[in-house]
């Protein structure tokens, strides 16, 4: 059972009137903004919604600093690091706003590994500082930092810390940060950033001139077709994570996986064009995904 955060330390003039009023406001935060699945659907268990809404809220808040704007390199690791600082300030009770309160108390009440948090925060640093991965090795770092973190803390928030669940939601995760380098191929080039390694571009004969020129060629066809071969494949090594699950976590997870898919199916059916066509779910899908779900 998980104990409520006492009274006492919702201090720096807040209360718990403002406490709601933030998770409130995290959630509407949360439901209009973009993602490839809904954030916080009617599948996550409603004791939860809130506490996903308020983590959602800090990766989005940071991931923005990292990305969103017209804003110098500089001023971005600024902002970067003066969130991070309001990370350990927060972590020991003290607020500046009611956002920082009410994931101080999501962390406190369901009992969170606040080193996940500064995991995030390392990856988006990375975006700032690292443009390209040398090997695939370097790539799943990153990811352990970038993605893995968001499942392990779904997984806490259910009261799931078993190793195996973490190591089988690690791979799911991974998968999702891949397939989504690979939707974004030409979004992410545009922000000078390259996800598909070099020993494999070398491998296929494929140079940066191709993402420039968006030259669909038979080796960029192999070069994106071995990815997302190899990134359907963790998603397979993924799925005993069901078996983890239960109630509405589940359903939401495997309709979260089959999404996943879906958007690599769709690469495939392009012919790997990823250079001038960014695959996307439709309406449609979602509701045809979310029904297979239940099978």
């Amino acid at each position: 059972m998980h104990r409520p955060v006492e009274a006492e330390v919702l201090n720096n003039e807040f209360d718990k009137s403002e406490l709601e009023k933030a998770y409130k406001d995290a959630l509407v935060y949360a439901k209009t903004h973009y993602e490839n699945f809904p954030v916080v659907s009617f599948l996550v268990p409603k004791h939860l919604r809130k506490h996903v809404a308020i983590i959602y809220w800090f990766a989005r808040t940071a991931d923005d600093i990292a990305d969103e704007g017209h804003i110098a390199y500089k001023e971005r690791l600024e902002k970067l690091d003066h969130f991070e600082s309001r990370l350990n300030e927060l972590l020991k009770g003290n607020f500046i706003n009611r956002f920082e309160l009410a994931l101080f108390s999501t962390i406190k009440e369901r009992q969170l590994t606040a080193r996940l948090f500064f995991n995030l925060l390392k990856a988006f640093k990375q975006d700032l500082t690292k443009k390209r991965y040398s090997t695939f090795g370097q790539l799943l770092e990153y990811c352990d930092n970038s993605a893995n973190p968001v499942g392990r803390l779904i997984l806490e928030l259910s009261g799931i810390r078993d190793g195996k669940a973490f190591y089988l939601s690690d791979k799911i995760c991974t998968a999702l940060q891949l397939t989504n380098f690979w939707q974004d191929t030409t979004i992410d080039f545009k922000k000078d950033r390259v996800y598909y390694p070099a020993e494999d571009m070398r491998k296929f004969g494929v140079e940066e001139k191709s993402f420039e020129l968006k030259e669909n060629n038979l080796n960029f066809k192999e070069l994106v077709r071995y990815n997302v071969e190899r990134t359907f494949k963790l998603f397979e090594e993924g799925k005993g994570l069901i078996g983890y699950l239960s109630g509405k976590l589940k359903y939401e997870i495997k309709w979260t996986i089959l999404g996943g898919e879906e958007v690599l199916r769709k690469i495939e059916k392009n012919d790997y064009n990823v250079l001038r066509a960014r695959p996307s779910l439709s309406k449609k899908d979602f509701s045809i995904l979310f029904l297979k779900s239940f099978f």
